[in-house]
């Protein structure tokens, strides 16, 4: 049987119960046990594809299609291991569910409630994942208190009944403010989110209280004696500058033993040598520093590029060198020597993927700005879009080139939706979501990056290069290094005569890992590292 931890959060939200989470998944998968990882959201959306990037941030992909939260991207990066659908879910999903079944009546005339219609729904999703899988650590959105969260928490309680003490554990994590005008923590927060948790009916098995400084034993106690919660399972989440430090955090504390004990599992050692490795290469880079511009028009919540700035971390930790990033807002209005005063100071240039018109041409002006200047370039997803309008305009001529998805009406859509696409079918014309195969040219800065001829790349896009301006951009130098393997889909291009210009139509970020960096995330920073 599968063992159970589920993490429950209180007080505030974004104290990183997705960072708890991904870190104790990291100490139990290097320990050699099976870990699966999931997280159940309370809002009603039935997936954050649809959420604007302001309020939700980033959008993670994974391997079989789905959009989901932003958490499964520090479940991957942490512990090396694909997510799937059945990796996260939404209210708006399970009350979906429930509504279908009763209209083709499996209820059986019954009158359906939130228990036990609805908290059975939960509970069959959460067991998806213990098939095959030694431990499912799953994350409750929220906090405790929302109504939303209500009947997940209700759902878990209930789990612990069926499966038992010893393969289930709740981990709470909860806030205890440092108050400096009283120079004193404040443990009240905690106490009573608590005292919530158990009036729902559950007790939690460990605590983590998020704190800027290591609580003190006295503080320890005081919280341990009106949480219900032994001592010894009173830690300190405290503030960190690097993310990357809390798995080590967590395992000089001993959780890791307090968790293999309730669970009745073995403890194991855990090898982290080369995680060790990657934070030593953050905090002492040996090979000077390199500043990044990011173009983008969500600067304002930079959660929205959250993959993409962690990747460019991963890489530049390998490449041995400190990296600044510079956040350029491309729906600001400058002249072409304001754009020159803005990014002259940049090693190199990176666009990333997004929706919709807005910043579109200051994107625009920053690609130029890049190609002409030589300064190494990375597109993603829109910025490979962006890269294609730009040099349609100012190398092929086509002043009037543009997107159909910005202008229905353009004359010269160089990026549209492709009729002729048989994916067109699959997709449901909508989106190209999740893996899909790319064939490289083997003379292109691609292949020398992958060193292989077929890869495999996440894509999250509707609109596709249009292959009627494939001869004309042929014609003036650009290469088309990645196709589908039916030669259809432009995955790649560059240009030769440059350090480093790339785009790429899919999410290269969302492979990438602190062990185990993207290729063309290592590429584009040691270009950057020797412009």
């Amino acid at each position: 049987m599968a063992k159970h931890i589920f993490v429950i959060g209180g007080v505030l939200s974004s104290l990183g119960k997705g960072i708890a989470s991904a870190s104790i998944g990291f100490l139990l998968q290097k320990m050699g046990y099976k870990v699966a990882m999931q997280k159940l959201d309370p809002y009603l959306n039935v997936d954050p594809g649809t959420m604007s990037p302001f309020q939700h941030g980033e959008v993670f992909v994974t391997e079989d299609g789905a959009e989901t939260d932003l958490d499964l991207g520090h479940y991957e990066r942490f512990t090396g291991l694909a997510t799937n659908r059945n990796s996260n879910t939404t209210s708006g999903v399970i009350y979906e569910n429930v509504i279908k079944k009763e209209r083709k009546g499996e209820y059986l005339g019954k009158t359906v409630q939130v228990i036990p219609h609805v908290t059975n729904e939960i509970k069959r999703f959460i067991k998806k994942l213990a098939v095959d899988n030694d431990i499912v650590i799953t994350e409750i959105g929220g906090t405790v208190g929302d109504i939303e969260s209500l009947p997940f928490l209700e759902a878990v309680r209930q789990f612990r009944l069926e499966v038992g003490y010893e393969n289930s554990m709740f981990i709470f994590l909860s806030y205890v403010p440092y108050i400096p005008t009283a120079g004193e923590v404040k443990t009240k927060p905690t106490q009573h989110s608590a005292y919530k948790l158990r009036e729902i009916g559950i007790q939690p098995d460990i605590l983590l209280c998020r704190c800027e400084k290591e609580l003190d034993e006295e503080i320890k106690q005081k919280i341990a004696l009106f949480t219900n919660v032994s001592e010894k399972n009173v830690f300190s989440a405290i503030d960190v500058d690097c993310v990357y430090e809390i798995p080590k955090i967590y395992f000089d504390d001993g959780m890791q033993s307090r968790i293999c004990q309730h669970l009745r599992i073995e403890e194991r050692n855990v090898d982290f040598s080369r995680w060790d490795t990657f934070l030593n290469n953050i905090k002492n880079p040996q090979d000077g520093n390199i500043k990044i511009a990011i173009c983008g028009k969500y600067i304002e919540h930079k959660d929205a590029y959250k993959s993409v700035v962690e990747s460019l971390y991963h890489a530049a930790a390998w490449n041995n060198v400190k990296l600044y990033i510079k956040w350029i807002d491309s729906e600001a209005q400058y002249t072409s020597q304001e754009y020159h005063s803005l990014l002259n100071d940049v090693d190199a240039i990176l666009v990333p993927g997004g929706f919709g018109i807005r910043g579109i041409d200051g994107k625009i002006e920053i690609v130029k700005y890049a190609r002409t200047n030589k300064i190494p370039f990375l597109g993603i997803c829109l910025g490979m879009q962006v890269a294609s309008i730009e040099f349609a305009k100012n190398v092929c001529n086509i002043e009037d080139a543009y997107s159909s998805e910005f202008n229905e009406n353009c004359k010269n859509p160089v990026i549209a939706l492709m009729p002729d696409q048989k994916y067109i079918d699959d997709i449901g014309g909508s989106m190209r979501l999740g893996a899909y195969p790319c064939k490289l040219t083997p003379d292109s800065l691609a292949f020398s990056i992958y060193k292989q001829e077929n890869i495999t790349e996440r894509h999250r896009h509707r609109y596709e290069f249009n292959n009627k301006y494939r001869d004309i951009f042929e014609k003036h130098g650009m290469k088309f290094s990645g196709t589908s393997p039916d030669d259809l889909l432009i995955e790649i291009i560059e240009i030769d005569n440059h350090p480093f210009y790339l785009g790429v139509q899919y999410h290269p970020e969302f492979k990438s890992n602190p062990e185990n960096p993207h290729p063309i995330f290592s590429a584009f920073i040691k270009a950057a590292k020797n412009n």
